[in-house]
């Protein structure tokens, strides 16, 4: 079959499962691990409540359909789903129908689903096929042996989400009905692109990419699901114009280096990404396998107290951004609104973002990559209890495979696994701690790890705290350091805890000046009272970032934050991300400090 009848092929048959140019969020989903035959599966499904957890033993596993319909991969709870049920979610059921082309026989079929919260089961025409634990992570499943080329299939999701257990990842959902301080509308079930890819049984599984400027080379791992006496292939891209090729055999202890001659950085200015093409050919020449990729050349590190940034210290003027929609809750209702969140946090003068209590999807990665945003990743680590042994396994398997899926994105150049975390001591917390630091570092030795926002450190590349002091001089005084004595820092109890040696310190929350409408000033809230006006805002965000000039040791901030969120309301932006104030001001403002300092 020639590529032209394959894809429109392809095209028929997502149009007849469902997908249209009005598919929600119909973009590809995973932008540095592309492949072309994939189909959306996006869109109107059937599902139904299960509140008295019954439905196993009601056979719903074997349902044809369910009386309801939702539009995934919104939650229930949000407006952009169709239901907007706002309560307790703990049990519900999704079901669709599954056509696999015909030319996918001999293929590898797999099911992607890029989040759902919190634990989730599949089934195929009544049979378990996998489960899943892990609200935030994405996961695959292999529906060679259940699904056939050319055939229909009946999909089941179950879905279980104890929000209220301690045993899980919740984030900023709120456990109680209203929404209420820092606290939001939930989230349950589908809440990311769910997709179906066709793979040649020797295809290519992952690539690790690591950039190495000092040498001046890409270092490829790649991993296949089946090794062979295939050939792995790799083209690199500076554009159009091809500057390296390399081929391996297609085996997992195998490494491709790619020299880049006078290699063109990527920094947050200059966003320089080149494309990667990983092509497997069989013993015949035949190419069974296609995959683009993309990377980006560049280095961070953290020494002498400082963030490195391409071997150059670097001040990363961060904007707390809780990934938060008003009518899709967590889920962007485009891939153009992740887009449009990058754009306003540059258009306010901050050089990234600490994507907070939440774990954003590739699409967000992506345009960060693509405009030159640099980005830490964080858990939503709230609500999972410190001292359970399941909740702390729990957390472990969803973390780690978070740093698996991100690790290769040049925009993201901090971990923070936990925000504003205590509790326990050295057979609990600090061992959770110690273990999901050495875990990290196992899993991606290149960036640096901020252990736990707001301090508690207890191993830590990165010494954060966080301060609201809304006064200047106050502030200054706070985070002075003085020779032979602690920093400033939020610890409940030292007791277990590392000290200060030195590490970059970052003021990782501050700010949160509240700003809003008199109709908005019921159950809403921010830090430091409302000023009196416009100018009265302006003068107060001056002084915290004077403070910050001042405070010479300080290496970088996150000023709380991009949006309103709900009833929280000290973003720059409003919750639809409509402008507050004069925005070429405050960009003026943050701005004061520069990136990089004067040489």
């Amino acid at each position: 079959m020639n590529k032209l009848l394959t894809v429109a092929l392809l095209l028929l048959i997502n149009i007849s499962d469902g997908f249209s140019e009005s598919t929600p969020r119909p973009e590809y989903p995973r932008p540095q691990f592309e492949r072309s035959e994939w189909i959306n599966l996006n869109g109107t499904w059937t599902f139904q409540f299960d509140f008295g957890n019954s439905g196993k033993d009601r056979q719903l596993q074997s349902a044809e359909k369910f009386s309801k319909n939702i539009t995934v991969p919104f939650c229930p709870e949000s407006k952009l789903s169709g239901v907007e049920y706002t309560d307790f979610i703990n049990q519900m059921w999704y079901q669709r129908k599954i056509s696999i082309p015909t030319d996918w026989k001999g293929k590898k079929i797999l099911l992607h689903f890029g989040a759902v919260d919190y634990q989730a089961e599949v089934f195929i025409d009544g049979q378990f096929i996998g489960r899943h634990i892990g609200g935030s992570s994405s996961f695959c499943m292999d529906l060679t042996r259940f699904a056939k080329a050319g055939n229909t299939h009946n999909l089941i999701v179950y879905v279980k989400d104890e929000q209220r257990s301690g045993l899980q990842t919740i984030g900023k959902q709120c456990n109680n009905f209203y929404s209420g301080g820092c606290s939001y509308t939930r989230v349950t079930g589908i809440w990311q692109t769910v997709w179906l890819e066709a793979v040649a049984p020797a295809g290519l599984k992952a690539a690790v990419i690591r950039p190495d400027i000092d040498q001046q080379q890409f270092v490829i791992e790649p991993e296949f699901y089946n090794e062979s006496d295939g050939t792995l292939e790799v083209t690199l891209l500076d554009g159009q114009k091809t500057i390296g090729r390399k081929s391996v055999k297609c085996a997992n202890s195998s490494t491709v280096i790619l020299p880049v001659k006078k290699p063109k950085l990527w920094t947050p200015e200059t966003p320089h990404l080149y494309d990667i093409i990983y092509r497997i050919k069989d013993t015949q020449g035949h190419l069974i396998d296609e995959v683009k990729s993309y990377a980006g050349m560049r280095k961070v590190h953290t020494a002498n107290g400082l963030f490195y940034l391409n071997n150059e210290p670097y001040y990363q003027r961060l904007v707390l951004d809780q990934g938060y929609y008003p009518e899709g809750i967590w889920t962007a209702p485009t891939d153009e609104a992740l887009k449009h969140d990058i754009e306003l946090g540059k258009e306010s003068g901050f050089n990234g973002a600490r994507l907070h209590q939440k774990i954003f999807e590739e699409r967000y990665y992506y345009w960060a990559d693509k405009l030159g945003y640099i980005t830490w990743g964080e858990s939503p680590s709230w609500g999972s209890d410190v001292n359970n042994e399941l909740a702390v396994r729990n957390f472990i398997s969803e973390w780690s495979e978070t740093v698996i899926r991100d690790r290769n994105h040049p925009s993201l150049v901090t971990w923070t696994p936990f925000n504003e975390t205590w509790g326990g001591g050295p057979d609990t917390y600090v061992r959770l701690i110690q273990d999901i630091y050495h875990i990290t570092k196992a899993i991606d030795p290149t960036r640096p790890i901020n252990d736990a926002s707001g301090d508690n450190h207890v191993l830590t590349d990165i010494w954060s705290v966080h301060n609201y002091t809304q006064e200047k001089d106050k502030l200054i005084d706070e985070l002075k350091i003085t020779e032979g004595q602690e920093p400033y820092r939020n610890s409940r109890d030292k007791k277990y805890l590392a000290v200060y040696e030195g590490q970059p310190y970052m003021l990782d929350e501050f700010g949160g000046i509240p700003w809003m409408a008199a109709t908005d000033r019921n159950n809403s809230w921010g830090y430091g009272g409302m000023p009196k006006d416009e100018e009265a805002f302006y003068q107060r965000l001056e002084g915290q970032i004077d403070a910050l000039i001042a405070s010479k040791h300080v290496c970088g901030f996150c000023y709380t934050q991009l949006t309103d969120v709900e009833q929280e309301k000290n973003g720059v932006y409003y919750y639809d991300r409509r402008p507050k104030l004069d925005m070429k001001r405050i960009k003026a403002i943050f701005e004061k400090i520069p990136s990089r300092p004067a040489k």
